[in-house]
C-alpha cells in the first residue's frame, strides 16, 4: 500500500495508525486528530484539542495514558519539543487560529475561505502529494477500465475525473445510476481494472463498502480522501490526501476537486496522441449538436447598426419596415 502524509509524522502517529482499528470511537477521534493535526497538538489547549477533536477532555487525558505516558500534558511537551526541533512539519494553511477566528463579516469570510482553499492547493503543489498523483495516474492511464464511485460532497469529484477520462478516450464507468443500481457495473470489473473511491470525512458507508468489495474481488482500488486513518485507505492500494478544513460551516471540497484535474491531465499527456484523436471526436461531436453558444463579432463603438429589414409589397417592391 502506498501511503503518503500531508505532514510530517507526529511523535507517535505510527502506533496510533497501526493501534487505529481496536481503538474505541471516542480514541478514534482524539487519535485521529493527533495524527492529523501534530502541529496543533503542540501549540493548543487540551480542551481546544478535545473540543476539536470532538471529545471529552478525559479521553484525550486517557488516550495519553493508553500510550503509557503521565498524562496529556507530558504528550504536548513531547509534540512542542518535536515542533521546535523541526520533526514535525506544518501544513501551510488555516490551522486552530482560523477554525476559532470569529466571523468578519460577509467580505472577510469569503476572503478567509478562498484564501484557505487556495493554499490548501498550493501546498499540494509543494509536498509528497505529488508522489501519490503520479502514481495514481500511472495506474489509471495503464487500466482497461476506470470505475469511479464518490457519493454526496464527493460526487462531484468522481463525476469530474470520469468526464475527462470520457473526453480523451479512456473507458470511464461512474458508479452512480438511477435505482441504486450504478454498482452492479462492478460485475464485469476484474484485476485489469482500477475503481477510483472518493470520500471525506464524515465518510459515506456505500462508498466505502463498494471499495472493500473491489479489494475482496481482486480489484484495484486507488482513494481521494482526507486522512491516513480514513477508512479507504483499508482497501486502496494507493491513495492521496487532501485536506476539507474550512472556515466555512461546509468542508472544502476544492483540493479534491483540483486532484480529479490533475488526474485527467497527467492521464492525457501520457497518451497525446490518443487523447488528441479522441478530442478532436468529441470537439466535432459537441459541434454536431450545437453544444456551446457561439460567440458572435461585437458591434464596433459608433458603428452603424444593422439596416433595417426590407419587406415585399404584393408588387414585390422592396420597403422599409
Amino acid at each position: 500500500m502506498h501511503y503518503v502524509l500531508i505532514m510530517a509524522d507526529g511523535p507517535f502517529s505510527e502506533r496510533l495508525i497501526q493501534s487505529f482499528d481496536k481503538m474505541s470511537e471516542q480514541f478514534q477521534l482524539a487519535a485521529r486528530y493527533i495524527i492529523d493535526q501534530p502541529h496543533d497538538v503542540a501549540l493548543l489547549s487540551m480542551r481546544d484539542q478535545a473540543r476539536l477533536a470532538g471529545v471529552q477532555p478525559a479521553t484525550m487525558i486517557r488516550l495519553a495514558k493508553h500510550l503509557g505516558l503521565s498524562g496529556y500534558d507530558e504528550l504536548r511537551q513531547i509534540y512542542a519539543e518535536a515542533v521546535r526541533s523541526g520533526d514535525v512539519g506544518f501544513a501551510g494553511k488555516a490551522d486552530a487560529q482560523a477554525i476559532n477566528q470569529k466571523r468578519k463579516g460577509d467580505h472577510g469570510l469569503a476572503r478567509e475561505i478562498l484564501r484557505a482553499q487556495a493554499a490548501e492547493i498550493g501546498h499540494l503543489a509543494d509536498s509528497p502529494q505529488l508522489d501519490a498523483m503520479v502514481s495514481i495516474a500511472t495506474r489509471l492511464a495503464t487500466a482497461r477500465h476506470v470505475f469511479s464511485i464518490g457519493l454526496r460532497s464527493s460526487h462531484t469529484v468522481a463525476w469530474h475525473l470520469h468526464y475527462i477520462l470520457s473526453m480523451i478516450g479512456k473507458t470511464s464507468v461512474l458508479l452512480d445510476a438511477i435505482g441504486g443500481t450504478g454498482p452492479d457495473m462492478l460485475a464485469r470489473a476484474h484485476s485489469d481494472d482500477v475503481l477510483v473511491a472518493a470520500s471525506v470525512f464524515p465518510y459515506t458507508r456505500v462508498t466505502v463498502e463498494i471499495a472493500e468489495y473491489a479489494h475482496r474481488h481482486g480489484i484495484p482500488v486507488v482513494a481521494i480522501t482526507d486522512s491516513e486513518v480514513a477508512p479507504l485507505t483499508r482497501f486502496a492500494d494507493d491513495f492521496v490526501l487532501v485536506q476539507t478544513k474550512s472556515p466555512s460551516f461546509f468542508h472544502t471540497m476544492a483540493p479534491a476537486f483540483a486532484v480529479a484535474e490533475v488526474l485527467g491531465a497527467l492521464i492525457a499527456g501520457r497518451n497525446a496522441d490518443a487523447a488528441r484523436e479522441a478530442l478532436l471526436r468529441f470537439d466535432a461531436h459537441l459541434s454536431d449538436l450545437n453544444a456551446h453558444l457561439q460567440s458572435k463579432p461585437s458591434r464596433k463603438v459608433g458603428s452603424s447598426p444593422p439596416a433595417a429589414p426590407t419587406k415585399r409589397n404584393a408588387n414585390g417592391k422592396g420597403c422599409k419596415k
